[in-house]
């Protein structure tokens, strides 16, 4: 009888070790499945400026080639992959004007791409207001530097 009260408790502690340690495990993991790899700063410079004035370039003087028209469809696709970046956990700032303005870099880089694939210079060039207000409406609400008088940082 002894033997089986040990063999019990020994189960016992063998269970209680493993809770205690999945529940440690599950304390630490990271709020991301994929923890950002760039800042919002990074993606700014590196990827959204950069596909941005891409686009416009392409509106301004018009994309030809198939090679050009590619250049389009990268840097739309880009902005939209950008607007997703920018909605993960490690980079939100709010969930109301921040999740808006992210989601407005998305669309106007899906309706880019669709514009690029098609190869329709006018759907592209009647996309540069929205691709305009998408960097504007988000620099309003968080680059009071950019928009000093019409928008504060958040």
């Amino acid at each position: 009888m002894k033997i089986a009260v040990r063999f019990q408790l020994l189960k016992s502690i063998r269970l209680g070790t493993w809770l205690w340690g999945g529940l440690i495990a599950f304390a630490q993991a990271p709020s991301e499945p994929f923890p950002p790899v760039a800042s919002v700063k990074q993606l700014m410079l590196d990827l959204i400026h950069p596909s941005s004035n891409d686009i416009l370039l392409a509106i301004n003087r018009g994309a030809k080639s198939d090679s050009e028209w590619a250049a389009v469809r990268r840097a739309a696709v880009t902005l939209a992959e950008s607007g997703n970046l920018l909605m993960m956990r490690a980079r939100v700032r709010d969930q109301g004007d921040w999740m808006k303005d992210a989601k407005l870099l998305v669309d106007v880089g899906n309706a880019v791409y669709k514009a690029a694939q098609t190869k329709d210079s006018n759907a592209l060039a009647a996309l540069a207001p929205a691709l305009d207000a998408s960097c504007t409406t988000c620099h309003q609400h968080y680059r009071p530097n950019v928009f000093p008088k019409d928008g504060g940082s958040k």
